[in-house]
């Protein structure tokens, strides 16, 4: 592990309401050559599943609270690790993947360009542990809280975003060096666009 990025507070109070999230966001392709700065950085993987600090709650619904996602980040900068507890990223690598994962996603070459992938894993046994067979199900829809979540706060921010689900899961668990018990469920490609 390189090292440990503490992030910036998130922010609770956004610059457009919800509802003006819901009615803008689109699935964007095409991001400009424009960084994404660690604050929003931070603000998205708190989406995805930020922890309050008072209590071990997230930001999104969980079965039992299992909590079973774990999500990762891809700059030019390289592979890090959300690590929701501490509001903070662990830097897993320096390498640029972010070509490795467009191949990963079968040349979805959007990807290779962007300043910021979030990558949502999961470890289906913290939830099937719990609720047999049928905790598979409740991990799914915890990615798509999630997803949504990531989504509307892109649009808040002023970020464009798409979802991706096409790729080859050992391909990207390859690219992140994903421990066995680790699954790739869900991409999100976030940037700036032309508006």
């Amino acid at each position: 592990m390189a090292g440990v990025i503490n992030l910036p507070e998130p922010n609770k109070n956004g610059p457009i309401s919800l509802e003006q999230a819901i009615a803008s966001r689109r699935s964007r392709r095409s991001f400009l050559a424009k960084p994404v700065s660690l604050e929003q950085i931070g603000q998205l993987a708190w989406a995805a599943q930020g922890q309050d600090t008072k209590s071990k709650y997230r930001t999104v619904p969980s079965a039992g609270a299992t909590y079973p996602l774990e999500v990762f980040v891809v700059t030019c900068d390289g592979l890090y690790h959300y690590l929701a507890k501490d509001h903070a990223l662990s830097q897993l690598s320096y390498k640029d993947l972010r070509y490795e994962l467009a191949s990963a996603a079968y040349g979805q070459d959007f990807i290779a360009t962007a300043p910021l992938t979030l990558i949502f894993a999961a470890q289906f046994t913290r939830t099937t542990g719990y609720y047999g067979k049928r905790g598979i199900r409740y991990v799914y829809m915890e990615a798509g809280h999630a997803g949504q979540n990531v989504s509307l706060q892109a649009e808040a921010l002023g970020l464009g975003s798409v979802a991706v689900g096409a790729f080859d899961d050992d391909a990207v668990s390859k690219v992140l060096s994903l421990p066995n018990q680790l699954d790739p469920l869900y991409m999100l490609v976030i940037g700036y666009y032309q508006k």
